[in-house]
């Protein structure tokens, strides 16, 4: 699926630092991901770090939220040594200092699409590596003035500190959980479990314990407010197995589908057959991608098939896609030793040990 800068979240969100001529301006993936991304680029700390009133980061929070999110600000302020400080509220100017200079980097990436020709990305480090490059080149039209402020900046830590939130969250009977507003699913096995999640920008890193369990794409909420769904079908497949009409009124259905070659062929199924009928065959096909790990290739077929007019045959794509006759391997059982010899066996090396010959 191709990948636009709207799709991705925001023009900076990779993490990059900026000389503007008149200081840095840094451009995070989120409060501390991002920052430390920038601070580890240029080499040093500044002895401040301004940020504006931070209103749309805690427009949601709950107070206690709200507290964690600032002392957490505040840890990571101190670990590189700067001070914490924020514009004044109703002072224009310092309000445009920085949304000036994000306005200039925003044109700038604007004109680095059209010059590239498309605003599609196969994925989103591709984009993040685009906005990087864009820049570094800006900065290194300013080389000398960042020689200059490098100088006095601080020296940074030994390492970096931690750049996610922890949360803990109870996968539910559905096989997934919740987190801001954003369903995950997890393996049925996981059912009951309190997992921790570290909560990055772009990804969801679950423990149960201190056991690493995988790694899932960070969702984002719809922009109308609604829930978002991040879904593998490779983890539920087995309750739609059960239960195929549940497919018909999932929620999250359309994000189910790993390919749009699937949510075509449910349509068309849809189209011509019963509701049942339809539903049954789906799941089917999503079952034999799951099985026998052929998901782009079936999708292919199925591809071929729907651009014929004709409606995938389960039968004969399950003899394409299965087990072949060369692969059931042929056993040959071979005649087992009476277990009687094995007392002879230990009455011979009782008698070696003793010095007796058999």
């Amino acid at each position: 699926m191709a990948l636009s800068p709207a799709q991705s979240g925001a023009f900076a969100r990779p993490g990059v630092a900026l000389w503007t001529g008149r200081g840095w301006r840094v451009r995070p993936a989120c409060a501390a991901e991002g920052l430390q991304n920038a601070l580890w680029t240029l080499g040093g700390a500044p002895k401040e770090h301004r940020t504006d009133s931070l209103s749309a980061a805690f427009r949601n929070l709950d107070e206690s939220a709200k507290e964690d999110q600032t002392r957490r600000y505040e840890v990571l302020c101190n670990h590189y040594g700067m001070t914490p400080s924020r514009n004044n509220r109703g002072i224009a100017h310092e309000n445009g200092s920085v949304e000036s200079s994000h306005g200039h980097l925003r044109r700038a990436i604007e004109d680095a699409l059209i010059l590239r020709g498309s605003t599609d990305f196969t994925e989103l480090t591709a984009y993040r590596r685009f906005v990087g490059e864009t820049v570094s080149r800006r900065n290194a039209r300013n080389g000398k003035q960042i020689t200059i402020e490098r100088a006095v900046l601080k020296p940074l830590p030994v390492d970096r500190t931690t750049d996610y939130e922890e949360i803990s969250v109870n996968v539910t009977s559905s096989g997934g959980f919740s987190l801001r507003k954003v369903f995950y699913t997890v393996p049925s096995r996981l059912i009951g479990h309190r997992l921790c999640v570290h909560l990055y920008d772009d990804r969801l890193d679950l423990f149960v314990g201190g056991t690493s369990l995988m790694t899932l794409p960070r969702g984002r909420p719809k922009p109308d407010g609604g829930r978002g769904h991040v879904v593998d079908y490779h983890h539920v497949i087995h309750s739609l197995k059960r239960k195929p009409m549940a497919l018909l009124n999932l929620v999250y259905r359309e994000q189910l589908f790993p390919r749009q070659a699937y949510a075509r062929t449910f349509e068309c199924l849809l189209s011509r057959l019963t509701p049942r009928a339809a539903c049954k065959t789906m799941v089917k096909l999503l079952a034999l991608a799951h099985d026998r790990a052929c998901e782009a290739e079936l999708a292919e077929r199925l591809t071929s098939d729907l651009d014929q007019g004709h409606l995938p045959d389960i039968t004969a794509l399950s003899a394409l896609f299965g087990p072949g006759d060369e692969a059931v391997p042929v056993v040959s059982v071979v005649v087992i030793t009476h277990l009687a010899a094995y007392d002879d066996l230990g009455t011979i090396r009782a008698q070696q040990d003793m010095g007796v010959a058999p």
